[in-house]
C-alpha cells in the first residue's frame, strides 16, 4: 500500500528527510515515532502530495508520488496536528463541504454515520469554534473518513487530549484497523503505539530501525527473566551460570536477573537447579523494557 525507496528532502541546505526506504502492507497500522523536527510530518506531506520529494521515488495505494498527485489526495484521509476547521461554521457545515470536495456519493448520509460515530451528532449544529480540542480532534478525524480512504494518515491523532477523548480516538483507530485501513500513525505517545502499531519505526532524518515493538525487545535486550528470592540471590548465581542457554546471569538484592532466548522451555530446568541449591523462589516473572527504554536508546545513538 505505501513503498517509498530513497525518499529524500532539503528545504534549502537543510536535509529533512535522507533516503528512506521503506514498505507499509495493506490493513498495517504502523507506527512513525521521532523526536520533534526529525522529518516525520516532512514525510507524512510527501506521501500525501502535499509537498513533492526532492529525490527518490514513492508508491502510495499504487499512484506514484509526483506523478499521480490528484489521485493520491483523493484516496487518502489525512489527520494534521493542528487540524484547520471553519471555526464559524457548524460541524454539520464543516462536514459537508469536505464531503462534497471529496465527491462523496451520499453526502449527508456519510456526514451523519461520522458525527454519530464519533459522539457529536447533538453538537452538529453548533458551530466548530465552541468545540473543545478533544471535539476539534474527533471532528477532524470524521472529515479524514467521510470518503472512506484505504489509508489514513494520522499526525499526533491524541496530542492534547485528557484521558477520556484520547480512549476514544485509541478505540476508533482499533475499530479501523479491525476493517483492515492501513493507517500511518506519528506519534510521542510511545504507549499508545506499543498498543495500536503491527510495526514501528524509530526515524531521525533518517530511517534508525524498522520492527515489531516484541522483534526490537527481542533485538535490543533479549528476553529477561527474574526469579524472586526470600534471601539474597548472590550465592546461587554459580548454581545456574553454567548451562549453555543462558546469555547472562545477574543477582540484584533478592532477585536473579536471567537473559535467555526460550523462557518457555527452560524456566522449569532453571527452578529445579535452584530449588535443589537451596533458593526459596517466591515468584518468577518476566522483565519486559518499555518501548521508551528502547525510543531513547535508539535516538540518543542518532
Amino acid at each position: 500500500m505505501i513503498k517509498t525507496e530513497n525518499l529524500t528532502k532539503k528545504f534549502g541546505d537543510n536535509l529533512a528527510v535522507d533516503r528512506l526506504t521503506l514498505e507499509i502492507g495493506e490493513g498495517e497500522v504502523f507506527g512513525f515515532l521521532g523526536p520533534n523536527g526529525a522529518g516525520k510530518t516532512t514525510t507524512v506531506r510527501m506521501l500525501t502530495s502535499l509537498i513533492a520529494p526532492t529525490g527518490g521515488t514513492a508508491v502510495v495505494n499504487g499512484y506514484q508520488v509526483g506523478r499521480d498527485d490528484y489521485d493520491i489526495r483523493r484516496t487518502v484521509g489525512i489527520l494534521t496536528e493542528t487540524p484547520g476547521l471553519y471555526d464559524r461554521l457548524s460541524a454539520w457545515r464543516n462536514l459537508t463541504i469536505f464531503a462534497t470536495l471529496y465527491e462523496v456519493a451520499d453526502v449527508p448520509g456519510q456526514v451523519e454515520k461520522y458525527l454519530r460515530m464519533l459522539g457529536l451528532w447533538e453538537r452538529r449544529n453548533d458551530e466548530a469554534g465552541t468545540f473543545s480540542k478533544g471535539m476539534r480532534q474527533k471532528l477532524a478525524i470524521a472529515r479524514a473518513l467521510l470518503h472512506e480512504p484505504r489509508i489514513l494518515f494520522l499526525d499526533e491523532p491524541t496530542s492534547g487530549l485528557d484521558p477520556e477523548a484520547a480512549k476514544l480516538v485509541r478505540d476508533f483507530i482499533e475499530e479501523l484497523k479491525s476493517e483492515g485501513r492501513t493507517i500511518f500513525i506519528c506519534t510521542h505517545n510511545l504507549d499508545e503505539a506499543d498498543r495500536l502499531c503491527d510495526r514501528v519505526a524509530v526515524f531521525k532524518t533518517r530511517l534508525r530501525v524498522v520492527d515489531t515493538t516484541k522483534g526490537l525487545r527481542q533485538q535490543m535486550y533479549g528476553r529477561q527473566v527474574v526469579f524472586h528470592l526470600a534471601e539474597t540471590a548472590v550465592p546461587f548465581v554459580t548454581a545456574v551460570q553454567d548451562q549453555p542457554y543462558l546469555r547472562r546471569v545477574e543477582a540484584v538484592d533478592n532477585k536473579l536477573v536471567i537473559a535467555l532466548d526460550d523462557p518457555e522451555t527452560y524456566n522449569p530446568y532453571l527452578i529445579r537447579q535452584l530449588v535443589e541449591a537451596g533458593a526459596n523462589i517466591q515468584f518468577v516473572g518476566e522483565l519486559r523494557h518499555s518501548l521508551e527504554d528502547i525510543y531513547l536508546q535508539l535516538v540518543n545513538q542518532a
